[in-house]
């Protein structure tokens, strides 16, 4: 199953996807935001386009866990994107407070410069909070 994370920000939606059978996710594309109605046609091409079959939307809860002005925008995204898509394409939120944090210090690590940074670390978080939801799909109960 091909599943499409992504790391929706005020200026940009960062994009991955994983492999087909769902072990790794991939850095894809980062989106410049046009608004929410085109924001969502241009996801729901990427989704035809890959075959998508599930969407996770990372949700930027707040250090405590909660629901803060942020996330709440996630959250108008995301529901857009379930009328669009209604059950042939399921769409979920994965708590993603970390992922930006987690993959600006490794691209730092890898000694990238600031404007390569910015560049790849949309795409890079989308990976990143998708690749923590599908390890947590594999993960024995």
């Amino acid at each position: 199953m091909r599943v499409l994370g992504l790391d929706v920000g005020s200026k940009t939606i960062g994009v991955a996807v994983s492999d087909e059978l769902g072990l790794a996710a991939h850095p894809k594309a980062t989106l410049a935001r046009k608004g929410t109605r085109a924001d969502v046609e241009s996801i729901a091409k990427v989704v035809a386009d890959l075959q998508v079959e599930r969407v996770v939307v990372g949700l930027p809860l707040t250090m405590e866990g909660e629901i803060g002005p942020r996330a709440k925008r996630v959250l108008v995204f995301a529901r857009a994107l379930k009328e669009r898509f209604g059950e042939a394409v399921p769409v979920e939120t994965w708590d993603e407070r970390f992922s930006t944090v987690a993959v600006e210090r490794v691209l730092i690590d890898a000694d990238l410069s600031r404007a390569r940074r910015k560049e790849v670390i949309d795409k890079q978080a989308a990976a990143f909070l998708l690749q923590g939801w599908l390890d947590a799909r594999r993960r024995p109960e």
